[in-house]
């Protein structure tokens, strides 16, 4: 308890899922959290339930594919609690598709909130914290931004451009000597509302979670706690010494 003590910290892409989890996990190791989300009512409740708990919790509604929402969102992070520690570009989209029939809006619209957003937010976080003396980024990205998947074409290279993202960023804030580090974690499949979603729409949804649990060599697919725990990590000063790394979480899937 209390990793985190008066840091302050933004989860993006907060009101389910791996983002509620860190969100909620940041919050119990002692840190102020602004919870952000396009989806306000889900959003609210989230911040609700962590609140609930005791935790410094607040909710912003937050489209992380504009520029102008993150320096808003930055700024009133930073008026109400006097500084910014820690950034978790979380916020993401999953759809399907090749690189034959995958159309060019999803792609872009993909991008936007995949890649795009976690730029934006990256650059927006920046002089916060530096001028709080430091900080740590952590990028959401996947096992798909590391392995390729024939149906996941614009996904792939979404979070396949988080992870390259991450290394340059890191590197440009280490030659700065700003004190902030910048990591990018990479879940396996990971029961959240977007998976259920997509396990439901198959023919077979029983054979679909049998599927994906056989996928990782652990015999189970992951929770969103095993993703927030390495978040907490990341963003402690027990990492102190970790910059432009990636940490897969993923039950071996890619040891494989």
């Amino acid at each position: 308890m209390n990793r985190l003590q008066g840091k302050v910290a933004i989860v993006t892409g907060g009101a389910m899922g791996i983002g509620e989890a860190c969100a909620a996990m940041l919050a119990a190791e002692g840190a102020a959290v602004a919870l952000t989300d396009v989806n306000r009512p889900a959003g609210e409740e989230a911040a609700r339930r962590i609140g609930e708990r005791g935790a410094q919790v607040v909710f912003l509604a937050h489209d992380v594919s504009w520029e102008e929402d993150w320096q808003r969102v930055v700024a009133d992070v930073v008026r109400r609690f006097g500084r910014l520690d820690i950034l978790v570009n979380n916020a993401g989209l999953g759809i399907m598709g090749d690189v034959e029939h995958a159309t060019l809006e999803t792609w872009r619209r993909l991008m936007a909130v995949n890649l795009d957003g976690v730029f934006l937010g990256t650059k927006a976080a920046i002089p916060a914290m530096r001028r709080s003396g430091g900080g740590s980024i952590i990028n959401i990205s996947s096992i798909e931004g590391i392995i390729g998947d024939p149906d996941l074409a614009a996904y792939n290279s979404s979070k396949g451009g988080v992870r390259l993202l991450t290394k340059s960023a890191a590197l440009y804030c280490a030659r700065e000597r700003t004190g902030i580090r910048v990591n990018s974690v990479h879940p396996g499949y990971i029961r959240t509302p977007m998976v259920e979603t997509a396990v439901k729409a198959s023919p077979d949804p029983a054979a679909m979670w049998k599927r994906l649990d056989s996928l990782h060599p652990v015999g189970h697919i992951g929770k969103p706690d095993d993703i927030a725990y390495g978040v907490v990590y990341l963003a402690s000063d027990e990492a102190a010494f970790v910059t432009g790394t990636e940490l897969v979480i993923d039950g071996g899937y890619t040891a494989q």
